[in-house]
C-alpha cells in the first residue's frame, strides 16, 4: 500500500520534520504513568472514564491545538489544483452531492464538521493508526460538534464534543467519559481512493478547500517518516500477532462481529466474498487507485476503513482475520 500523508496528533504549524521530531520526543518521554492517576487531563475530566485511564495520554497540544473545520469551504473538482495524482482522499455522497476530503488537509485538523444532504456528519482522520472514519454527529439525540482533546486512547485520536466536553473515541465509536459517557456513534459508509480515481468517478464533486482559516502547509507530506518506520509512537496492547503491527488491514464491523482483511492479499480481479455478522458481503480493493468498497447482498454500502494492524487488534482483539 502506497505511504499516505501523515501528522500526528500534534499542534505544528512548522515543517513536517518538526512535527514527526517533536512527535516521536513526545512518544519517548510519554508513558502509561502520566495518566495513571489524573483525575483531568487538558481540562477534561476522566473521573468517571469507561477505560483505563493509564491508557489515556497527551499527545502534545491542548484541547483544539489541532483546529477541527468546523465551517468547511469546497472547491470544485475540475478547479483543484492543490492535490497529486496518488493523493488519497475520503468522499461521501448523498444524493447529488459528492465531496471528497483529501488526507492532506485532514492530516492539519484531524476532523471535519459538516452538513451533506442534510445530514449533520463529522469526518475523522487519526494519522497515528491511519484511520479514516465518517460519523453522523448526531449522537444520543443531540447534533454535536467535535474537536481534538489532544489526547489519546491506545494511539489513536480522543475526539471530544463541544455541548458536554465528553470524550469520544474513533475506533471505539463511543463517548467514553463526561456526561456523554457510554453513548454510541453510527459509523457512516464512505468512499476512500486517490485523487485520480475520485475526480474521474465524480466530475462534477467538490473538494475541501484548503481555505481552511488557519495558516497549515497543506502541501507538506507530513510525517513520511512515521509510516516508513515500523515502529508505533505510542504503547498499544499487542493482543494479536499474526501480521506485522503496522500491516495495513481492511476492518469492517457486521452485527457486532469484527473481521479485517490484509490489504496485501487483496487483489483488484476479484472480489472476497464472504460472511460477516450472518451477513454476506463483497469486500473490493483496488491497490492502484486504492480504492475501498464493501458491500452487502443487495448492494449496500457497509461501512469500512483501512487501518494498521496494531490499532485494529487493539480495540478488537477478538476480530476474525481473513485468509485466501
Amino acid at each position: 500500500m502506497k505511504g499516505r500523508t501523515v501528522s500526528g496528533c500534534f499542534n505544528t504549524t512548522g515543517y513536517a520534520v518538526f512535527a514527526v521530531a517533536l512527535s516521536f520526543l513526545v512518544a519517548f518521554f510519554s508513558g502509561p504513568a502520566t495518566a495513571a492517576n489524573a483525575q483531568t487531563m487538558n481540562g477534561f475530566d476522566l473521573s468517571g472514564a469507561t477505560v483505563e485511564r493509564s491508557e489515556i495520554l497527551s499527545g502534545g497540544p491542548g484541547r483544539d491545538g489541532i483546529p477541527s473545520i468546523d465551517d468547511p469551504k469546497f472547491v470544485a473538482a475540475g478547479e483543484v489544483d492543490y492535490l497529486l495524482d496518488d493523493d488519497m482522499v475520503i468522499g461521501v455522497v448523498r444524493g447529488n452531492d459528492a465531496r471528497a476530503y483529501p488526507l492532506r488537509i485532514l492530516v492539519w485538523h484531524e476532523i471535519v464538521n459538516d452538513l451533506i444532504g442534510g445530514e449533520a456528519l463529522a469526518v475523522t482522520y487519526c494519522p497515528l493508526c491511519g484511520t479514516v472514519m465518517v460519523f453522523d454527529r448526531r449522537a444520543g439525540g443531540t447534533t454535536r460538534t467535535f474537536g481534538v482533546s489532544g489526547l489519546l486512547y491506545r494511539s489513536d485520536v480522543l475526539m471530544y464534543d463541544r455541548e458536554t466536553e465528553s470524550l469520544w473515541s474513533q475506533l471505539a465509536m463511543e463517548a467514553v467519559s463526561g456526561p456523554a459517557v457510554g453513548t454510541k456513534l453510527e459509523w457512516m459508509p464512505s468512499e476512500q481512493s486517490t485523487w485520480k480515481a475520485w475526480r474521474g468517478k465524480y466530475p462534477g464533486g467538490r473538494v475541501l478547500s484548503t481555505d481552511t482559516g488557519h495558516r497549515r502547509n497543506y502541501a507538506a507530506r507530513a510525517y513520511a517518516s512515521y509510516f516508513d518506520s515500523d515502529r508505533t509512537m505510542f504503547p498499544v496492547p499487542r493482543n494479536r500477532t499474526e501480521l506485522k503491527e503496522k500491516a495495513w488491514v481492511v476492518g469492517i464491523i457486521v452485527n457486532g462481529q469484527a473481521k479485517a482483511y490484509p490489504v496485501d492479499l487483496l487483489s483488484a480481479k476479484k472480489a472476497v466474498r464472504d460472511t460477516v455478522g450472518g451477513v454476506k458481503i463483497a469486500v473490493r480493493y483496488d491497490p492502484e487507485k486504492q480504492h475501498l468498497k464493501v458491500t452487502g447482498p443487495e448492494g449496500d454500502d457497509i461501512p469500512s476503513l483501512t487501518a494498521f494492524w496494531f490499532a485494529w487488534q487493539a480495540f478488537y482483539p477478538e476480530t476474525d482475520l481473513w485468509k485466501p
